[in-house]
């Protein structure tokens, strides 16, 4: 399990990103850089990590399930993600 305190920070961070959404978008439309600068780096989309949804690790993350490749690999063995079957040939 990831540290509790990287799961807050990545949330923090989201929170920031959704409040500058529409301040970012006026200024790249304006092609004002500075007042980019001027606004926290945290407001950057790019700064958000993609985490399990169970674990919390931010390696080897599956999209389309929203898991590591590990967690997504238990639950998939265990039968909890409907239509997902191991494969044998």
């Amino acid at each position: 399990m990831a540290k509790t305190c990287w799961l807050e920070r990545n949330k923090r961070k989201a929170k920031t990103v959704a409040k500058y959404a529409k301040l970012r978008e006026e200024l790249k439309a304006k092609h004002d850089y500075f007042g980019l600068s001027l606004i926290p780096r945290d407001a950057s989309p790019t700064r958000l990590v993609n985490r399990c949804r169970v674990t919390g690790r931010r390696r080897a993350f599956i999209r389309r399930f929203e898991m590591s490749r590990m967690t997504f690999r238990e639950h998939a063995l265990n039968g909890l993600i409907p239509g997902v079957t191991k494969s044998s040939w």
